[in-house]
């Protein structure tokens, strides 16, 4: 069997490249609407990525437009258990209406790094995941994978556009270099991740104003060099 991963992009958030972008991808993580869109863009894409045939996921987020959910906020596990499963649990209802169910969930922006590097916001995402009966994404090595285990399926994910750190966390946004932004760059280190056998997909960002040449290029590179795209779920 050849070389295979996942492409994923963070989409219904409002920021103009949905309609380009889905073609490209195996995999569509839908916005919740907390951090960003709204049911009628969740709707929407939801709808597209039916028609293209493209895998959808629940993206849900901080409440925090004002940051696009890229704030880490303190709260309570409780909380952060009902915010997600409210957020999901729309999403669920919706992807149905469209006749495109969710395949599988993954936090957004800080939540997302909370929840890899701390129980009290991995361990209620994992039970949110497990009670939908959703796998969940999320770096290896951290929190939630651990989190995890014996109670849904883990999806491990690199990320085509962001720089890490040597503990194999993300370069926080704050450095002016936490984003790659040449498409042989990120094809590089794509490659290596597909090499090291460690992830099942791979993100790039949907709010850069670039993504869409980003996305076609690094598309293109990884189909020169062999590798099949294909949705993980």
């Amino acid at each position: 069997m050849g070389m295979h991963i996942d492409l994923n992009s963070d989409l219904g958030e409002g920021c103009g490249h949905d309609e380009e972008l889905l073609p490209l991808l195996t995999s569509a993580n839908i916005c919740c609407g907390f951090h960003a869109g709204n049911p009628d863009t969740a709707w929407q894409t939801l709808a597209a990525a039916a028609r293209l045939g493209v895998v959808v996921g629940a993206h849900p987020g901080f409440p925090d437009r004002e940051h696009f959910g890229r704030r880490e906020i303190d709260m309570p596990e409780d909380k952060v258990y009902r915010e997600c499963l409210y957020q999901v649990g729309a999403l669920v209802a919706l992807a149905l209406a469209v006749g495109q169910p969710l395949r599988y969930l993954k936090p957004h922006g800080a939540l997302y790094n909370m929840a890899g590097r701390n129980d009290r916001y991995a361990r209620p995402i994992v039970a949110v995941a497990q009670r939908l009966s959703l796998p969940l994404v999320g770096l290896p090595g951290s929190r939630m994978e651990a989190m995890a285990a014996g109670h849904c399926q883990f999806v491990a994910e690199g990320f085509a556009d962001r720089r890490y750190l040597p503990d194999g966390s993300l370069g926080p946004r704050s450095r002016p270099d936490s984003m790659i932004d040449n498409p042989a760059e990120a094809v590089d280190q794509v490659m290596r991740f597909i090499d090291e056998g460690r992830i099942q997909t791979i993100c790039v960002h949907g709010d850069n104003p670039q993504a869409l040449a980003f996305v076609r290029g690094l598309r293109q590179a990884l189909v020169d060099r062999g590798v099949t795209l294909r949705a993980f779920a």
